[in-house]
């Protein structure tokens, strides 16, 4: 099988060789999505913010790649206080509301920018 693979407006995935989601199969793959503008500066905002600006990327992704949030199974939510756990999570709420999928977030020193408060990762099958 031959991968189809998508682009956003993230600086990072031609300075570091990556694309923003791959699908193979029935399986679809959404990069470390942090919250970048369509302009590709940071997103500006609260944790909240932030991650529904990395789950609309992510979910953009995906439905070039013929996937909704019904299908998605796995998120990884990766921020840098955990006082913006709640923030977050109401966030990853919002973005799959009757579809929750199974979901990890861990609080972890930093990010690549000090700006970002949060980044995803979003596994699916289709």
């Amino acid at each position: 099988m031959t991968p189809a693979r998508v682009h956003s407006a993230s600086p990072f995935e031609t300075r570091y060789g990556f694309c923003r989601a791959l699908r193979i199969g029935d399986r679809v793959e959404v990069a470390g999505t942090a919250p970048i503008g369509d302009d590709g500066n940071t997103f500006p905002g609260d944790a909240h913010a932030q991650a529904t600006r990395c789950f609309a990327i992510a979910l953009r992704a995906l439905a070039e790649l013929g996937a909704g949030p019904e299908h998605v199974v796995r998120t990884r939510m990766y921020i840098v206080d955990p006082a913006d756990a709640d923030l977050v999570g109401r966030a990853h709420g919002e973005a799959f509301g009757a579809h929750p999928p199974v979901a990890t977030m861990v609080v972890v020193k930093a990010l690549l920018d000090p700006a970002w408060l949060v980044e995803i990762e979003v596994e699916a099958r289709v």
